[in-house]
């Protein structure tokens, strides 16, 4: 019974200890999606430029985050961080800083001077960008790359929409803005500053493009019918942030309340502290887990002083008298009045109660709907009208700048593919790395970097800004951070507890491949892969 057996070793050949014959299941190496690179509104490769960033390749992970986003020092500032929220790290200690290590990449990348790759060819097809907020400039750069001529049209004096008058700058310091909008002027990109678009349709008709691009932010403030005095000084977020945007400030008095719970609410009263209020006061109709404020935004206001007053309506204004008030939530969440009020002490009342967009360019263009403040649109962005997309404030979801460069992205894609004659269709998702795939026992406690910041006292009397970045040796620690969820990070782990020793090193950069003439399917390679890159498949397939 034994002598096959024995005859088979006696062979001596390479065939004698190939085991591949005994698997039910083979390993295989896949990529799956980073949960990062999916909650990110932006689109961008998260994992990707972290992978070149924790190995010293800071021109290599900038130019890879470019691909997607083209204002990295700007987002390392005001994105609100979804991308960490989501990050699988976080339910090991804590997220990685992936926004830290965004913005040491887009501060690296200005202060050593790194130009955009130019457009590889022309395409003689032009597209009119009527906005040059995030959403419009994103949008004019990734047409530009794709070939296309861009001329942006803006009816302010100087480029950046919201980013410039609607976020104080200390938390965006304006020479970082300038200098990452003009990068991406200098693609060869025509700005029309000072020019407004009462009909989006003639001017491009006369201006012979194919095709354009509404990406007007929301600028408008929304009112609020509050009984007032003669004497109540009554004015908008809006209006006290451009004020100092153009350096000259409101007069706002020293006891000032402002109304709403957003995050321009907070930004009104940060600034009015700056200004030289001894009071400023939120005054907000619901609590704080209800505030649609960032909590980080509010963290920050509460430690320059700012106060609220939660669960509180304006009532009446009077001179250096609010009447307040007071509500209570319903079983749905909905403030209801109680017929209790207050009085506040305040020189004058700031509303931030939202923003709307001034969409009087589409009223005479045909096939165009707007419902309830925004312009509906397609999957790919095209309104009603053919070659008129839209995106960023102006189209449904939320309004962050974040968003809106994603917006940009995606309607620079679209409008690219009708110019074309084609449809563009993104690449199909890989399934989601999720955490429970992950091997943990590798990784060893590595408490998150804490980017420095302005101590209170100073912020309450400059505008300097609050938040630092990190240094080179801190970027390069929080980068090696990153977990490598779902994707193949070349540890050799899989290499060296192979007992067939079928795991193939294929060089560095190019990972490895299974010799499944020698592989028997024992999965030692998928238990032990730290970042869940292997999975078993049956044979049959």
């Amino acid at each position: 019974m034994n002598i096959p057996f024995a005859i088979t070793l006696d062979v001596g050949s390479s065939l004698a200890n190939k085991t591949g014959n005994w698997r039910v299941e083979r390993p295989v190496y896949v990529d799956r999606l980073p949960a990062c690179n999916q909650a990110c509104p932006a689109g961008e490769n998260v994992q990707g430029w972290l992978y070149r960033a924790e190995e010293g390749d800071y021109e290599g992970a900038w130019r890879v985050l470019v691909e997607e986003n083209p204002m990295p020092a700007i987002m390392g500032r005001v994105c609100y961080k979804v991308c960490e929220t989501s990050c699988n790290r976080a339910q090991l200690d804590e997220a990685v800083g992936i926004n830290a290590v965004e913005r040491f990449l887009g501060d690296e990348a200005l202060r050593r001077g790194w130009p955009f790759a130019p457009p590889a060819k022309e395409s003689g097809k032009r597209v009119l960008v009527v906005g040059a907020g995030p959403c419009g400039l994103s949008a004019a750069y990734h047409l530009r790359r794709l070939g296309h001529t861009v001329t942006i049209v803006d009816s302010e004096r100087d480029a950046g929409g919201m980013m410039r008058s609607g976020i104080p700058v200390y938390r965006l310091p304006r020479d970082v803005l300038t200098a990452e909008i003009d990068r991406i002027l200098d693609l060869g990109i025509e700005l029309q500053l000072g020019t407004r678009v009462s009909n989006v349709e003639k001017a491009r008709a006369e201006g012979g493009f194919d095709a354009a691009l509404v990406a007007v932010g929301a600028q408008l403030s929304q009112r609020a019918e509050i009984p007032a005095g003669d004497s109540a000084r009554i004015l908008d977020a809006l209006r006290l942030l451009r004020s100092v945007e153009d350096a000259e400030p409101l007069r706002l008095g020293r006891r000032v309340a402002v109304y709403g719970g957003g995050n321009t609410a907070l930004d009104a009263a940060r600034t009015a502290r700056r200004l030289g209020a001894t009071d400023a006061v939120v005054v907000y109709r619901r609590t704080r887990e209800r505030m649609p404020a960032h909590d980080v935004e509010l963290e920050e206001a509460l430690a320059e002083g700012v106060q609220v007053r939660w669960l509180s309506t304006v009532s009446r204004a009077d001179a250096g008298t609010l009447v307040l008030e007071k509500m209570r939530l319903d079983e749905t969440g909905f403030p209801q009045p109680t017929g209790e009020y207050e009085e506040l002490d305040a020189d004058s009342l700031v509303l931030a109660l939202g923003q709307n967009t001034d969409l009087s360019l589409l009223e005479d263009v045909a096939g165009i709907t707007v419902d309830d403040g925004v312009v509906q649109v397609g999957p790919d962005l095209m309104t009603g009208h053919p070659g008129i997309f839209a995106g960023g404030d102006v189209v449904p979801g939320e309004r962050t700048v974040t968003t809106a460069v994603g917006h940009g992205k995606k309607a620079a894609r679209r409008i690219d593919g009708w110019l074309r004659g084609e449809e563009w269709r993104p690449a199909p998702k890989h399934e989601l790395a999720s955490f429970d795939l992950l091997n943990t026992w590798y990784y060893s406690d590595a408490p998150r970097t804490v980017r420095p910041q302005l101590e209170p006292a100073r912020r309450r009397t400059t505008f300097d800004e609050v938040v630092g970045g990190l240094d080179e040796t801190n970027a390069l620690f929080e980068a090696r951070r990153c977990l490598s969820c779902g994707n193949c990070l070349e540890c050799d782990n899989c290499y060296g507890v192979c007992p067939d020793n079928a795991v193939v090193k294929l060089g560095p950069g190019k990972r490895y491949q299974i010799d499944y003439d020698y592989c028997k399917g024992c999965g030692m390679c998928v238990a032990e892969c730290p970042c869940g890159a292997i999975t078993m498949v049956p044979e049959s397939i």
